[in-house]
């Protein structure tokens, strides 16, 4: 876990997480409950860094039963990031595409998957820092491409060529 940045409390079975524990992630997100087998199992929850936290009963690593706790932004009755519900909205024309304004330069063919940086061809998701976060298997490969930002989807101006300009009397 040191390799990663990630850090572990709690009882231990066999060199691997089980029974009551907490992680704590390279991102800072924490999940506090019960662990089976190294993975997340049971009741636990999972704290994030803007004090939002999501309790689910866990299987096998995967959430199974869960609950909102705290979670009134970005829901069905509003889209609004959180940071537009603490600072206003943008100015008209001037999108804001995740909750961090400006939002981070994603690298070139890389997408940005929430707690890092996702490169397709190696797939393999470093942190923002750049230390290396895990390998992505097929179904989080497949939900990071059709879900999450590129790069090349960034905002670019264009100047025009000076033969597609003109000078135009209006009398």
């Amino acid at each position: 876990m040191e390799l990663i940045g990630s850090s572990y409390k709690g009882d231990m079975k066999n060199g691997r997480m089980e029974g009551e524990g907490e992680y704590t992630f390279p991102t800072e997100s924490k999940y506090v409950g019960e662990m089976k087998d190294g993975m997340f199992h049971g009741k636990g929850v999972l704290h994030f860094p803007n004090g939002s936290k999501y309790e689910a009963t866990w299987e096998n690593g995967r959430a199974k039963q869960y609950q909102e706790t705290d979670w009134d932004y970005c829901n069905d009755h509003d889209r609004r990031f959180y940071s537009e519900r603490c600072n206003g909205l943008r100015p008209a024309g001037e999108s804001q595409l995740c909750d961090l304004h400006p939002p981070r330069v994603i690298p070139d063919g890389c997408y940005d998957c929430g707690d890092g940086f996702y490169d397709p061809t190696t797939r393999v998701i470093t942190s923002y820092s750049g230390r290396f976060l895990r390998n992505a298997d097929d179904s989080e490969h497949e939900w990071i491409v059709r879900t999450c930002r590129k790069a090349w989807d960034e905002v670019v101006s264009v100047a025009a060529r000076p033969e597609e300009t003109s000078d135009f009397n209006i009398q």
